[in-house]
Parts: C-alpha cells; sequence; structure tokens
C-alpha cells in the first residue's frame, strides 16, 4: 500500500524532527527518547486493542521480560549474577565499550525473543477468552508478574536490579538511546503499516467486526490473535531492554512490571489519539506525553490528580479519540467525498 501525500509529508516531517531534537535540544534528549517509547506503547497496544478489539492491560508483562532478560544477558557473561545483585547492582563491572554494546544488542534481541515465547503460551490459553473476562485476565497477569520478580533473589527481588554503566563519554549516553528509541519507533510505525495492508490485518479486523462470522468464514482466529500479541511482545521486549538501561535502575513493580502506570498509559495513547488506525496511536502518544511532562513541570504534587482529570476528559469528549474527532467534522481532509444534498424533489441542491 503505498502512502498518500499527506502520510508521506508527515512522515518526512516526523523523521527530521526526530532527527533534529536530540541535535537542537540536548537537555532533552532522554525526554524525547520516552516520547518515542510511548509511540512503541500505543502502537503495540493497538494490535490488539484497537485493530482486533482484544482490551490487554497485560502488554506491560512483555515489557518487564525484555527489561530483565536484558539486563542479564549484559551481565551475566562477566561476573557472577548473585553476587552483582546482592549487592543491589552496586558493584560495577567495568564493561568495555565492545562488551557493553555488545551485551545489550544479544540482550535487547534475547528479550525480545523471551517475550514471545511467553505470549505464544500464554496465548494459546487465554485468548479464547473474550470482553472483560480477558482484560481482567491481563490484568492480572501484570499484578502477578511483579510479585514475582520482587521474590527472585537472582535479579534483586524487590531491592531491584542495577543495569551496566554506559562506557561513553558523559552527554553521549543521551543521544544513542535517543537514536535507538527513534529507531525502534520507526520500524514499529512501517511494520505494523506493511501488516495491517495485508491479508493478516483483514483477519484481525474481522476478528474485531465479529468473531463468530470469521471463524465461521474459516479463519482460525486463535491462532491469528495469538500472533499479533507476539507481534506486539517483540516489540516491548525490545523496548523494555532500552529503557532498563535509559533509567539506570529496574523496580519490579514501579519500572519493569508498571501496570498502574505504563500498563495503563498504553491503553489512554491509544484511545485518545484513535484506536484501530494507525496514525491515532502516534497522535495520542504525542499528546499524553507532552502534557505529562507539563504535569510534572508546572503541577509538581497535583500531577497525578490532573492525570486522573485528563483521563476523564479523554473518556468523555473523545471516545472516539482525536482522529475519529478530525474524521468526523473534517472528512474532506482525510479523502472523504461528501454527498451533495437533494432538494425535496429529488434534485441537488443548488450551492448558493
Amino acid at each position: 500500500m503505498k502512502p498518500n501525500r499527506t502520510e508521506l509529508v508527515a512522515f518526512l516531517a516526523i523523521a527530521v524532527a526526530g532527527i533534529a531534537a536530540p541535535l537542537v535540544l540536548p537537555g532533552y534528549s532522554t525526554q524525547f527518547a520516552f516520547l518515542w517509547i510511548m509511540v512503541v506503547f500505543a502502537l503495540t497496544w493497538d494490535v490488539l486493542g484497537g485493530q482486533m478489539g482484544y482490551n490487554s492491560f497485560g502488554n506491560v508483562v512483555f515489557f518487564g521480560l525484555g527489561m530483565y532478560v536484558c539486563a542479564v544477558v549484559q551481565v551475566a557473561p562477566f561476573t557472577d549474577l548473585a553476587e552483582y545483585t546482592s549487592a543491589s547492582g552496586t558493584q560495577d563491572i567495568g564493561l568495555t565499550h565492545g562488551q557493553y554494546f555488545l551485551g545489550l544488542a544479544a540482550g535487547c534481541l534475547v528479550g525480545a525473543v523471551v517475550a514471545v515465547i511467553v505470549a505464544a503460551v500464554l496465548g494459546s490459553g487465554i485468548l479464547a477468552l473474550r470482553g472483560h473476562y480477558f482484560a481482567i485476565c491481563t490484568l492480572g497477569l501484570g499484578i502477578a508478574a511483579g510479585e514475582i520478580a520482587a521474590g527472585i533473589d537472582l535479579i534483586g527481588a524487590g531491592s531491584g536490579m542495577v543495569t551496566p554503566l554506559y562506557p561513553g563519554e558523559i552527554g553521549s549516553r543521551e543521544r544513542f538511546f535517543y537514536f535507538l528509541c527513534f529507531a525502534l519507533a520507526v520500524v514499529v510505525f512501517l511494520t505494523l503499516r506493511s501488516v495491517y495492508a495485508g491479508r493478516f490485518g483483514l483477519a484481525i479486523n474481522a476478528i474485531r467486526d465479529d468473531e463468530d462470522k470469521a471463524e465461521a468464514m474459516g479463519i482460525r482466529t486463535t491462532r491469528y490473535k495469538t500472533v499479533a500479541w507476539c507481534i506486539s511482545a517483540f516489540f516491548l521486549g525490545i523496548a523494555g531492554g532500552l529503557v532498563g538501561n535509559i533509567v539506570g535502575f529496574i523496580d519490579p513493580t514501579e519500572v519493569a512490571f508498571a501496570g498502574a502506570t505504563y500498563g495503563v498509559w498504553m491503553v489512554l495513547m491509544a484511545i485518545l489519539g484513535g484506536k484501530g488506525t494507525l496514525w491515532g496511536p502516534v497522535l495520542g502518544a504525542a499528546v499524553f506525553h507532552a502534557t505529562q511532562e507539563l504535569f510534572w513541570t508546572y503541577l509538581f504534587g497535583w500531577q497525578r490528580v490532573a492525570l486522573g482529570l485528563l483521563i476523564v476528559l479523554i473518556v468523555v469528549f473523545f471516545p472516539q479519540g482525536i482522529l475519529g474527532w478530525l474524521r468526523e467534522h473534517y472528512p474532506e481532509r482525510f479523502g472523504h467525498r461528501i454527498a451533495p444534498a437533494e432538494s425535496p424533489s429529488g434534485e441537488e441542491a443548488q450551492r448558493p
């Protein structure tokens, strides 16, 4: 599917802004990096929640798995993992440039693979559930994962785990991880755009519209649902590895399996922008992240209250999302032709 002119211009504008952002505003590189992580969150959640109609609160499980697995792969080849985590990660193992970058690449890849395996195993069992039963089940998965991680001494248990120190110069770390996050967001967007344009996209949309009819037509719904979840898990596993290294410390419930923050934000951003669309989650992530940063800057102490009010506003005033609202009020801007009104006699009304 070839992009139209508007989409191409938007994509090029985002690409230019994305490349220029850390160069023009280097002090905000970490905030911009998290913007692209938010885009990944919203896009990957929308695979199930928007395109397929399965509202999942458990995607944060794959994010946390990728974070822990990446950290373990980075540390374990160079030191005793139990000793490293028993000191709450204060032991500096002093990785060289090659060791660090190779460990990060291998860790992100292994984390993504582990996340896919877990998604395939869980999906084959719980994706037979529908509606609020599925949503509640996935919510329980996120909570359980955090509690399990908090009880495993090898990865620091409730004390958490520190990721290896970046070996580069001061200031280069933020730019390095910014461009990795930006590249990940671009790859996720282009991958999902290609997936939605093919047979797979039609199949998951059919499941969203009427799963019983889709099954009657011969679509193996459980297989498609599981594959869709695996796609989300793969990219979330990579995102987890990157975020763990950006933050520098992995807490099992507040960072890795943070269902109350990351898990909920995934849903909100997709709904805010317009779920079931490709650009909606991107728009929703940008608006949500910018608003959240403003709350944390100017409403410190009241930021959670303001964020709660924002959630209410999203649900009440933007049930179709920003993109859905724009399409409804300005359909001609999205390529929808408006038929001219007809007079009572059946003839087209003359425009003044």
